[in-house]
């Protein structure tokens, strides 16, 4: 059991980031990453002694754990990961076929220099830990290259959109096995919006979500052990 830190938490920026921002950004990567398995129970009081803090942050994330569409409650102190049934992941699909070719259509039109770089430096993360095998890394670099093109499109409505469903479109990037491909298509699409080119973005945009479309599919018929 790890003892509760008595260093105050900060987040990437440095910033004081509470404890409940950092027990569910904790518990988000686990479900995202696969560690913690639909279906498996989150509660309270062992999340605390494997978190290292008290049982309130711990509440406080699960709600908004809840929130995201990530866990699903129970009574009392425990809840469990969401299982994604295929209507889920279907209704996500639709969602992002709205969405996406849009924003990679008004990133190519209106990115700005460090947008553009923000964007590169994701590409090079997924691209490198593609290469290495790490597949965590990868997509989670493959859902902040995603990210970093909602902040480029500069619509704050679609980015208002895009908060609503982030952490889920996050858990859908990850159930991608082919990390190079993948990758291989956000450079296409990062050439597009550096060109400026927002026909082709959005073109490139619509057929990775048919890439998509279907590597979740593959992922979803794999059996289980």
């Amino acid at each position: 059991m790890n003892a509760p830190s008595t260093e105050p938490a900060t987040g990437p920026s440095g910033d004081f980031e509470p404890e409940s921002v950092r027990v569910a950004s904790a518990v988000r990567e686990q479900i995202v990453d696969g560690t913690r398995a639909p279906g498996s129970r989150l509660v309270e009081r062992d999340l605390a002694a494997e978190l290292g803090v008290s049982r309130i942050p711990v509440r406080d994330a699960l709600r908004a754990l809840v929130a995201e569409g990530l866990v699903t409650p129970r009574p009392r102190t425990w809840a469990v990961v969401r299982e994604f049934t295929d209507a889920d992941v279907a209704h996500l699909q639709e969602v992002r076929e709205a969405t996406d070719p849009v924003q990679f259509r008004l990133a190519a039109q209106r990115r700005t220099p460090e947008q553009l770089a923000a964007l590169t430096r994701a590409w090079e993360r997924e691209a490198e830990a593609a290469a290495r095998g790490d597949g965590p890394a990868a997509r989670r670099a493959a859902a902040d290259f995603h990210e970093a093109v909602v902040a480029a499109s500069g619509n704050p409505v679609l980015a208002e959109l895009h908060a609503v469903t982030a952490s889920r479109v996050r858990w859908l990037l990850a159930q991608h096995s082919d990390l190079a491909a993948i990758a291989d298509e956000h450079r296409a699409l990062l050439d597009a919006v550096r060109d400026g080119d927002a026909e082709a973005a959005a073109r490139l945009a619509r057929e990775h979500l048919s890439t998509s479309r279907a590597a979740a599919a593959e992922r979803r018929a794999e059996p289980r052990g």
